[in-house]
């Protein structure tokens, strides 16, 4: 029997066509630093429209129907601002494929990622001409043109040897309707973005419509952002993250308001646009709704608005959570994807019926799967364990919205690292943990930061949550170092509260509160702040090269796991 169901393919263009006419008095809100520059959906559909005219007629941009066609790349290399929204329905809308750039990474990954994603046009804000002109001399000659976007000195693109263009002056003449390419192929590609390169070259994972279209949905429901035509939505995470979380095409989608940084993301930035733009959703790595929670606290302003917030990209310390239940009626809400997976995956929102012991550990949990997706939890011998909430091993996953290879590059096939995936086609993702009956995933570490020591294991993220909970701490990395004895014990990095001092014996003693006397460090540090990669999440590779190198300043309590020690102070924060 053969369905009797249209065959229409689910596509960016349905998503831009949709929110620039039945939600076209919507607005997105670009904080300048004193307001909010808006425009409403339709002026966005219509501004999307001249673009793509004149990426395809004046800078010849290639458009494709099907997965097999010649596309061409535009590159963003932009804030959060209603131009970047333009170019990120725009471009696939049309038919060709956006790589929002990661302005965070090293020069020679960010030239790396536009070399081999084969990007011919490249977008820039102007406030950002100075950041990206040390990485010109790297660029491809691919690269055919720059595209400057406001108002800025233009002076140090002076040696580009391709065309420079100004964004408003490329679509001023531009006819403000477009036949966008709705019927294309859904497997075509859409967007490429890459992993934050913490290992070897940052890997390309190529969204298709399809997958941006079903996870634009499944961004949109209850379980997660509950985004609706009267919500205002604040994606603070930067869309060259995955997207964005996906929250602007799942607004455009719903018909709710957007809320846009721009180049302002410090925590009182943030503060004034949640006191002024009033949003009900918000969504962020956790250190930056630590760095929020200490502004609020500091300088309390007017964010009743604001009813839940997503945190995600490394494990949200539990008391952060607390804190803002507690102290500002704020639901942050645990969440879980890579950008393997189009961003975020499951979300804890806890099940109805629970009591209060048992909500608790739902929040804190990873949270649970959406229907999309297929998960298994894989033990070291290679078998798949129950979902007990008990047997442990590695997160395997499936599914629509999930990479199934990464890039290889220009006119290179897809390419699946045996690291990366099985042989009989799951991603691997890299994260130890469990799975309860009812499918809420609880992580205890990535496989690479997992302490092996003396044959136990210990979760970096369970240490780095328990010293976040003294209030002395900001934050915590914990990794692994070498030990003649154990062959590994956990080295804690930790970041203190301007003006506090601590012994690191006593930061000792109130682990011992939380976890087993013999999971707890020997060797301690004080950084200024913890390192951070390109995405946000703590960069434990470059502590542990610090630490090789002799370039931390070490306290060794002396003795042995669970056994006494002598004391050291830690400096006041920052020293």
């Amino acid at each position: 029997m053969h369905s009797t169901m249209f065959a229409m393919p689910l596509t960016i263009a349905r998503i831009l066509r949709h929110g620039s006419t039945i939600h076209g008095s919507s607005t997105v809100g670009t904080w300048n630093g004193d307001g909010f520059d808006r425009l409403t959906y339709a002026e966005v559909g219509e501004r999307a429209a001249r673009l793509a005219h004149a990426l395809r007629t004046r800078l010849g941009v290639d458009v494709g129907t099907r997965p097999q066609d010649r596309q061409g790349v535009v590159g963003t290399f932009m804030w959060n601002n209603a131009r970047h929204l333009e170019l990120c329905l725009a471009v696939p809308a049309m038919g060709a494929v956006a790589h929002p750039v990661n302005l965070r990474m090293t020069d020679a990954q960010i030239a790396y990622t536009v070399r081999h994603s084969g990007d011919e046009v490249l977008v820039v804000d102007a406030v950002l001409i100075d950041v990206l002109a040390p990485v010109l001399p790297l660029l491809p000659s691919t690269l055919r043109h720059i595209v400057v976007a406001g108002p800025g000195d233009r002076g140090p693109l002076a040696g580009f040897a391709g065309e420079v263009h100004d964004y408003e002056e490329l679509i001023a003449d531009s006819p403000s309707d477009y036949p966008w390419e709705e019927e294309l192929d859904e497997h075509t590609a859409a967007v490429i973005c890459y992993t934050s390169g913490t290992t070897g070259h940052p890997k390309g994972i190529v969204y298709s419509h399809r997958s941006i279209y079903l996870h634009c949905l499944q961004g949109a429901a209850p379980n997660r952002y509950d985004l609706t035509l009267r919500e205002t939505a604040f994606p603070i995470g930067p869309m060259f993250h995955v997207n964005g979380w996906g929250i602007p095409h799942a607004a455009f989608a719903t018909g709710a308001d957007l809320l846009l940084t721009d180049r302002h993301s410090k925590p009182a930035s943030l503060a004034r646009i949640i006191e002024a733009g009033r949003p009900g959703v918000a969504a962020a790595v956790p250190t930056v709704w630590t760095g929020l929670l200490d502004e609020l606290d500091a300088r309390p302003r007017d964010t009743s608005s604001l009813r839940r917030g997503l945190v995600g990209g490394s494990a949200c310390p539990p008391g952060l959570i607390a804190a803002y239940r507690e102290r500002h009626g704020v639901e942050l809400l645990h969440a879980w994807g890579m950008a393997e997976t189009s961003s975020l995956v499951t979300t804890a929102l806890p099940p109805r019926g629970v009591d209060a012991e048992q909500e608790w550990a739902h929040r804190v949990s990873q949270g649970q799967f959406p229907v999309s997706v297929r998960f298994r939890v894989v033990g070291p011998d290679g078998a798949v364990v129950p979902n007990d909430g008990v047997s442990t091993g590695e997160l395997q996953l499936r599914g629509p919205c999930v990479t199934a290879a990464y890039h290889g590059g220009v006119d290179a096939p897809p390419h699946r690292p045996a690291e990366h995936f099985t042989a009989d086609g799951w991603l691997r993702t890299g994260d130890i943990g469990n799975v309860s009956p009812d499918g809420f995933l609880t992580l205890t570490d990535r496989a690479k930061d997992v302490i092996k020591s003396g044959g136990e294991f210990i979760s970096s993220v369970a240490l780095e949550n328990a010293l976040t909970e003294h209030p002395a701490v900001v934050e915590a990395a914990v990794v692994a170092v070498s030990d003649d004895h154990w062959g590994e014990r956990p080295l804690a990095a930790v970041s203190l509260r301007a003006g506090s001092r601590v012994d690191f014996e006593d930061l000792r003693d109130f682990l011992r509160l939380h976890l087993a006397s013999w999971m707890v460090p020997e060797r301690w540090a004080v950084v200024g702040r913890v390192p951070k990669t390109s995405v946000g999440k703590h960069d434990k590779r470059r502590i542990r090269d610090e630490y090789a190198r002799g370039l931390l300043d070490v306290v060794h309590l002396g003795g042995r796991p669970g056994g006494g020690a002598a004391a050291g102070q830690a400096g006041p924060a920052g020293g």
